[in-house]
């Protein structure tokens, strides 16, 4: 069967909590012609921050073993534990035939062709992509460079709002009604990025 121009193989299932173990090293790829579901937090605030978002999300899609499936709207939030400009953030969610370190090895080099930076913990920037979840909700990863769930996502509006419009059962309002206060405010609906 062939599909048309730009569509995206169908992954094939995987039972989730049976697999969440395996996914736990970090290191381990899916088996050939598989892929799973992950979910990257994308923000910038310098320079032309949104054409960097679109910029890195279509990179991103041409990269071998990745594919987008969805992305959030587009939202604007102040710097949280920072200073600069205010970001523009969303949350993509993909399917992978990568391990999760190597996930993170191709945001990290796209990070890098945008000029990125990292003067000090929580420097502005004019990239940032974070492997949020991998797998599933119930898939931990804990290695020196990469953690997931991604250690300080529940406590960010920028990353809650933008995850809950792509996996509504996932992020209550309860849980982002109290975030809210960081300002963070939708300003581009999902079709920003093509």
């Amino acid at each position: 069967m062939s599909l048309p121009p730009g569509a995206v193989t169908p992954p094939v299932a995987l039972p989730l909590a049976a697999d969440a173990q395996r996914w736990a090293s970090g290191d381990a790829a899916p088996p050939a012609g598989q892929a799973l579901p992950a979910w990257i937090g994308l923000g910038a605030n310098l320079g032309d921050r949104g054409e960097a978002l679109r910029q890195a999300l279509q990179r991103l899609h041409a990269c071998a073993g990745v594919a987008v499936q969805a992305v959030s709207s587009l939202y604007a939030s102040r710097p949280v534990d920072s200073t600069g400009p205010d970001y523009l953030n969303a949350v993509a969610e993909l399917r992978t035939s990568l391990s999760a370190q190597q996930l993170l090895h191709v945001l990290q080099q796209l990070e890098l062709a945008a000029g990125r930076e990292r003067p000090y913990r929580n420097a502005p920037r004019t990239l940032d992509l974070d492997v949020l979840l991998y797998a599933n909700m119930d898939t931990l990863i804990a290695m020196p460079d990469l953690q997931v769930p991604h250690p300080r996502m529940w406590q960010r509006a920028f990353v809650l709002a933008p995850l809950q419009e792509l996996a509504p059962t996932w992020v209550s309002d309860a849980q982002l009604a109290p975030l809210l206060v960081q300002g963070v405010q939708r300003s581009q609906e999902p079709s920003w990025w093509r």
